[in-house]
């Protein structure tokens, strides 16, 4: 089982947390004026990169807090960014 560390509680198991996107991604602006394809570009056109990688995460079965990470791709090793990074 993998231990991720979340900033306000700890390590826990990984169970205890949901992925929520990509960080840093602007949402649209007016996404109800997107069409379709608009709209699958920014669904699931996104890069692929190998290695590091900063992500949304939520403690959902412990302290509800959303917090960021940065995954290594390769190692799937997870470090909890700082506190400055969490402000969105």
């Amino acid at each position: 089982m993998q231990l991720i560390t979340c900033p306000y509680c700890g390590p826990r198991e990984e169970v205890e947390f949901h992925y929520g996107a990509a960080a840093g991604v602007a949402y649209p602006d007016n996404p109800a004026e997107l069409d379709d394809v608009a709209w699958a570009r920014y669904l699931f056109f996104r890069p692929n990169p190998k290695g590091a990688l900063r992500e949304r995460w939520c403690h959902s079965a412990g302290c509800r807090q959303w917090f960021t990470v940065e995954r290594d791709t390769v190692t799937y090793t997870i470090s909890p960014q700082p506190a400055a990074e969490d402000v969105r």
